[in-house]
Formats: structure tokens, sequence, C-alpha cells
């Protein structure tokens, strides 16, 4: 069991919707995770393809798909 789970557990919420204690603690567990993945930062693979999609078209008549000549 992950340890939102067991926080959400042990707090009962009231009727109608979460109590402020759950929702804070839900808030700094997604800001956590979060985080940890902006540390993460870009895939290499990722950041080459932006990369490639960023550079101009080079224009090969051959390579059209639009149905035009």
């Amino acid at each position: 069991m992950g340890k939102l789970e067991r926080i959400m557990k042990d707090v009962k919420p009231r009727q109608g919707g979460l109590n402020s204690e759950i929702q804070s603690r839900i808030g700094h567990q997604l800001r956590a995770m979060y985080d940890d993945v902006v540390r993460q930062g870009v895939p290499d693979r990722f950041a080459d393809l932006i990369r490639k999609l960023d550079e101009p078209q080079t224009q090969n008549p051959a390579a059209k798909t639009d149905g035009s000549e």
C-alpha cells in the first residue's frame, strides 16, 4: 500500500467530500511527484525530435503528399 493510500485510510473524510487535511496531504504528494518529474528533464530522444521538427524543411517536389503536381 502506498503512502497516499495509508494517509487516506487513516483520516476519515467528512460527509460529501475530503476534509482539508486530506486535501492538503494530497496536494503535498502531488507537488512532490511533479517536482520529481520536472527534475528528470526532457529525454534526449524528445529533445532531438523537437530540434528536427523546428528545422526548416527542404523543398522536395517528389515528396508532396497533397495530391497537387
